[in-house]
């Protein structure tokens, strides 16, 4: 007899894991019996699926994919499958285990509840915070593994907006989760501070500030958003006079050339939007390991271009600029035209690749990475194919473990954001009104009075409000941002988990008020459907980690987040604690809510959901 091995420290991708090796050994021993001649069935191949009904088992393995290879019908398969099981394991191996079933063409297996529920739970209290961090054999995932993280990656000629909003939260998002699987993360932020764009800013400085020399003290704003307001300037005055765009080109060729007035109102101008921007960093809770300036790096990528040009990667064109032939990468144009891609301007400028290229070599030189993960909008697709592929012609050989983390665009249901419009939604201006509304209904359903800080738990919903439904949405979608349903306290959303979250820290509280104390050695009570629903899905918490790392998709965490909500308060509902039937009942479902916040607190960090206490 062989030993089955569920139950140590249990989670619910042991079960699976475990459940696919006894199944394939099954599998592998019917067909030694029929000598079907085939190949051996490896059980990372076996599929693991969810039965529609709990009569039917907690598990079940299809039996359809193998009917073909055994010459049998998959009914019978899963017979004779279930009978190799019976067959090789004892009843009391399989009793503490569960039981095994054929339900038509699935094998099906029916968890021991009483046992698998307690290892769960205790596994839960035992690892606390850094529950979910480790697989079924005890280690992290992605230990080993170093990441590098670029995000959010700012211009300094205008405050961060709505698009910004949903790069911050995926980078710092897939950060957390990256790390809660074992990774090494190192955040960096690529701050966009030079450039014709930031020379726009600096025309209309000098064009319509430069002799009240105003300041964004002066003016009482934010210094980000006093270079925004720069930068639509611009645009406003350029539609009247043409000549604008050359006379910030020829200011960008003074800046590289190193004009000490041009230097000097670009440091302060850059200052100004730079202060800006990390305050609200700060606010929503986005932290970096270090920034890189453009300006520090472009003449790094010039080198290199330089360098290429000599060895024959590039080429200089009739106009003088130095260029690529991209074709290969992007295929040709309309005209069947080849693709070329400029990489110093006839003026020997720099462009936006030019600096991504000395950039990524700098970076590589800083932080030996096992992975470079660029969080960029899908806008920048083309932008990201050409840069990998210069990097390559260059021979840097570290080009394979580069990736473009391609997110879709975010919009208001108004419309698509403009910058230089100045139809951009503001960051700022956005969390400040989402602040709005959560305190206005704090104070509407008079918590205010119960709440020690109101206007606090008013920024943190907010910040749910925003984060969450910024991060619901797989990466790749375009997706509209509605603020009054990213704050409804019903339904899908941050402040909906903040308000579950709050409701168990009460009920924790009145319990104990109540006399009640959880105890780990009842669990085994905890049988009811409702009960063992929530405890299956705290279990699979742990997966749930390894696959949004994996798959650097937040939404996979908030979408667990929803359904670990709903099933607590389904469980609440038909199993009251203070009121429960014995003493020791009490105690268990107590010790289950006790380990259903845990999870929750440690998932919601990882979507920037701040925990509330009382809401």
């Amino acid at each position: 007899m062989q030993t089955l091995i569920f139950f140590k420290g249990i989670i619910m991708s042991d079960v699976k894991s475990e459940y696919r090796r006894i199944v394939a050994e099954a599998l592998n021993k019917f067909i030694n019996e029929k000598n079907a001649g085939c190949a051996p069935v490896n059980a990372d191949t076996v599929a693991v699926q969810t039965p529609p009904n709990p009569e039917m088992g907690d598990l079940g393995i299809p039996m359809f994919v193998y009917a073909k290879t055994l010459r049998a019908a998959p009914v019978q398969i899963a017979s004779e499958i279930v009978r190799i099981i019976n067959e090789t394991y004892s009843k009391e191996e399989l009793s503490r285990t569960g039981e095994f079933l054929a339900v038509g063409p699935y094998v099906n297996l029916k968890l021991n509840k009483a046992d698998a529920g307690s290892a769960i739970l205790e596994r839960i209290a035992q690892q606390k915070d850094s529950y979910g961090s480790l697989d079924e054999d005890g280690k992290k995932p992605l230990e080993g593994r170093r990441v590098m993280i670029e995000f959010s990656s700012p211009n300094t000629n205008k405050p961060l907006h709505l698009g910004h909003l949903r790069n911050d939260a995926l980078g710092e998002s897939v950060s957390r989760i990256l790390k809660k699987a074992g990774a090494d993360i190192y955040k960096v932020d690529l701050i966009n501070n030079r450039g014709v764009h930031i020379c726009k800013s600096m025309l209309a400085y000098k064009l319509f500030h430069e002799a009240n020399s105003d300041t964004p003290e002066k003016l009482g704003m934010k210094g980000d958003h006093f270079v925004g307001q720069c930068y639509v300037e611009f645009d406003k005055y350029s539609k009247e006079h043409p000549e604008a765009g050359k006379q910030a080109e020829e200011m960008l060729v003074k800046w590289e050339e190193g004009d000490s007035e041009i230097r000097a109102l670009w440091q302060k101008m850059n200052d100004w939007t730079l202060n800006g921007v990390k305050e609200t960093y700060a606010r929503t809770g986005v932290t970096f390991d270090k920034f890189y300036l453009e300006s520090e790096t472009y003449l790094k990528g010039k080198d290199e271009i330089l360098k290429g040009l000599e060895k024959g990667v590039f080429f200089k064109a009739d106009d003088g600029s130095v260029r690529i032939d991209v074709t290969d990468v992007v295929g040709k144009g309309k005209d069947e035209d080849a693709h070329e891609k400029v990489l110093l301007r006839k003026d020997g400028t720099s462009v936006y690749i030019t600096q991504d290229i000395g950039t990524a070599i700098s970076r590589h030189d800083d932080w030996q990475f096992n992975q470079m993960v660029y969080v960029v909008a899908s806008e920048q697709n083309y932008h990201f194919k050409i840069l990998f592929h210069i990097l390559k012609k260059l021979g840097f050989d570290w080009t394979d473990k580069l990736f473009h983390l391609s997110y879709g665009l975010v919009n208001l249901p108004s419309g698509r954001m403009k910058s230089r419009e100045g139809t951009v939604v503001d960051a700022d201006d956005l969390i400040d009104s989402l602040h709005e509304a959560a305190l206005a209904e704090i104070k509407e359903k008079g918590r205010d009075a119960e709440l020690s800080d109101a206007d606090d738990v008013a920024e943190k919903v907010a910040l749910a409000a925003l984060h969450y439904y910024l991060l619901q949405v797989n990466p790749v979608k375009d997706m509209l941002f509605n603020p009054e349903e990213s704050l409804s306290f019903n339904g899908n959303t941050g402040p909906y988990l903040q308000y579950v979250g709050a409701r168990i820290n009460s009920i924790l509280a009145k319990a104990k008020e109540s006399g009640i104390t959880s105890d780990g050695s009842n669990a085994p009570l905890l049988t009811q459907a409702e009960e063992w629903e929530l405890i299956k899905a705290l279990g699979e918490f742990p997966a749930t980690v390894a696959k949004a790392a994996e798959s650097l998709d937040p939404s996979i965490m908030t979408a667990y987040l929803y359904d670990v909500s709903k099933l607590f308060s389904k469980f609440y509902q038909q199993c009251p604690i203070v009121s429960a039937e014995t003493k020791e009942l009490a105690s268990a479902r107590l010790y289950l809510a006790e380990c259903t916040l845990t999870v929750m607190k440690n998932a919601m960090n990882l979507v920037l959901v701040p925990f509330l206490e009382k809401m």
